[in-house]
C-alpha cells in the first residue's frame, strides 16, 4: 500500500510539470501576419535584414499625401518589420510609443528626396490649416530617451527605419527616419559620432516612401530638385503628408510550422495531464485490487490440489 501510496503522490505532480507562463497583454503578438500581399519591398543588397525573422514584431503606418502641386491625394500603407533580438531597447521603446498613439495624427516633418523620410514628433500635429503647427514641431518628443544601441546585422540598407537623434549619440526619443535609398554614410563605422540606429526595415509600402520622398518641400518647391540634407526644421512638405494611424498588427509567422498533433496538444495542456493522472491511479488501483484478490485465491487453489 505504501507503494501505491508514493505512486500517486508522484501522478499528482504530473499536472504541474511543464506549466507555461505568459506576461503582458500584446494581444496583437498572437496574430501572424499575412506576407502574400508583400509585393512593394525596397531593394535588397544582401544584407542580413533582407529577410523576414520570424516571431518580429510589425508595425502599420496609414499615410495620405499629395505628390505634386497639382496631383490628387494619394492614401497608403507601410509596414515595416521590427528587429527586436538584435535591437531590443530601441523596438521596445518604438512599440511602447506606438501603443500609447503618439504617432497618430501627426505628419512627415521632413523630407529629403534620396535621403530619408523623418517623422515621429508628436507636437508635429497641424493647428487649423497647414503648415500651422507648433513651434516645437521637429525637436519635439515624449522626454524618454533611449541608449544608442548597434548591432553588427543593422545598418542603413534601402528602407531602413532608424532613430532620429541630437548631437548626443543617447539622445534619440521618438522620432524616426525612413531610408528612401541606402544610407550607409550614417552607420556608425562610417562616421566619428557612433552613427545612427537602425532597427527595423520596410516590407511593403516602399513606393510610397519613394513618393513621399519627392513631394514638393520648402527647399524644393518643385519636387525636382536634389537637396543635400538641409537643417531639421528644413524639408518642411508644402502639403501635408499626414499619418492617420500608426498600429502593431501581428508578428512575423513561424517558417514550416508543423502541423499539430490535436492529441498532443491536449495532453501538453493542465487539463490533458489532469485527466492522464486519473487514468492513470484508476489503472493503479484497478491493478493492486486485482493483484490482492490473486492473492486470497491461490491457498483455495493448492489445497484443493493436495486432497
Amino acid at each position: 500500500m505504501r507503494v501505491v501510496a508514493s505512486i500517486l503522490c508522484l501522478l499528482l505532480l504530473l499536472p504541474v510539470v511543464g506549466a507555461n507562463y505568459e506576461t503582458g497583454d500584446e494581444s496583437w503578438r498572437d496574430i501572424e501576419v499575412d506576407m502574400s500581399g508583400w509585393t512593394d519591398g525596397p531593394e535588397l543588397e544582401g544584407s542580413p535584414m533582407d529577410n523576414p525573422r520570424p516571431g518580429d514584431a510589425v508595425f502599420r503606418i496609414d499615410v495620405s499625401y499629395k505628390p505634386s502641386h497639382f496631383g490628387s491625394e494619394v492614401q497608403g500603407q507601410i509596414v515595416i518589420e521590427l528587429f527586436e533580438e538584435w535591437a531590443p531597447n530601441t523596438t521596445s521603446n518604438m512599440i511602447k510609443n506606438v501603443e500609447n498613439q503618439i504617432y497618430n495624427g501627426i505628419f512627415f516633418h521632413r523630407v529629403i528626396d534620396d535621403f530619408v523620410t523623418q517623422a515621429g514628433d508628436p507636437t508635429c500635429k497641424t493647428l487649423g490649416v497647414y503648415p500651422a503647427t507648433s513651434a516645437s514641431c521637429g525637436g519635439g518628443g515624449t522626454g524618454e530617451t533611449v541608449d544608442m544601441e548597434h548591432h553588427e546585422n543593422l545598418s542603413h540598407v534601402d528602407g531602413a527605419i532608424g532613430m532620429a537623434r541630437s548631437q548626443d549619440p543617447d539622445s534619440a526619443d521618438s522620432q524616426w527616419y525612413i531610408a528612401e535609398t541606402e544610407a550607409h554614410g550614417l552607420d556608425p563605422e562610417n562616421r566619428d559620432d557612433e552613427g545612427y540606429v537602425t532597427f527595423g526595415i520596410v516590407r511593403n509600402g516602399m513606393s510610397h516612401v519613394r513618393a513621399i520622398a519627392t513631394v514638393p518641400t520648402t527647399d524644393d518647391p518643385s519636387g525636382e530638385e536634389i537637396v543635400v540634407n538641409p537643417a531639421s526644421t528644413a524639408g518642411r512638405p508644402i502639403w501635408e503628408v499626414h499619418i492617420s494611424k500608426v498600429e502593431m498588427i501581428g508578428v512575423i509567422p513561424q517558417e514550416d510550422e508543423p502541423v499539430k498533433d490535436e492529441t498532443q496538444s491536449f495532453l501538453s495542456t493542465t487539463a490533458g495531464k489532469i485527466t492522464v493522472s486519473l487514468v492513470l491511479i484508476g489503472l493503479g488501483v484497478a491493478g493492486y485490487i486485482f493483484y490482492a484478490g490473486s492473492r486470497i485465491e491461490e491457498p483455495d487453489a493448492i489445497l484443493l490440489d493436495e486432497n
